[in-house]
């Protein structure tokens, strides 16, 4: 491997590793791909990363669920060949689509459940004073969860989305001084 290319996949890996979606294997392995002008086969990619093939094979896995990498035919090869997707909107979309949208809307659901529950069983145990302070922070939760919602379907679809939309948010309450 060249110094360029090196540096190249050194920095996305390291790049990748905080992310939470790719490790920085999968990080070196898509950005040696990218660089790479034909398909690689694993016994290639494994070569230049002086991993084994194995690894690289398990490893691959994950890139093609994310659709960062895919596998393609090399005429007169049995073996498989990858290269990089080179269509970094559609690659956002997708990890926006079944990564952040999943947690958001596990949040959303869990504020609902949560208000749900709470108006039909905590009357007999808090305060309205109470009560009221919960209500409001799990509106200002939900409200901020569901534009994050909208502010993914925007994006997914190529629609604009201002950050004005957050900015219009209720502030959460305050918690209250005990001895006021």
């Amino acid at each position: 491997m060249d110094r360029i290319t090196a540096i190249f996949v050194d920095g996305i890996g390291t790049a990748a590793a905080p992310s939470g979606l790719v490790s920085q294997l999968q990080g070196r392995i898509f950005a040696l791909l990218l660089l790479e002008p034909k398909p690689m086969s694993l016994d290639e990619i494994a070569a230049e990363l002086q991993q084994s093939k194995s690894n690289i094979s398990t490893t691959i896995r994950g890139l093609l669920e994310w659709h960062l990498v895919r596998r393609v035919v090399v005429p007169g090869s049995r073996k498989d060949h990858y290269e990089a997707a080179t269509d970094f909107w559609r690659v956002m979309q997708e990890i926006f689509e079944r990564r952040f949208r999943w947690m958001v809307r596990q949040v959303v659901d869990t504020v609902d459940e949560t208000r749900r529950l709470a108006s039909s069983e905590d009357k007999k145990k808090r305060t309205k004073l109470e009560a009221a302070f919960i209500n409001a922070r799990l509106d200002a939760m939900r409200g901020f969860f569901a534009t994050l919602d909208a502010g993914i379907s925007a994006f997914a679809n190529g629609e604009s989305f201002t950050p004005e939309s957050f900015r219009k948010m209720p502030r959460l309450p305050r918690v209250q001084n005990s001895n006021s």
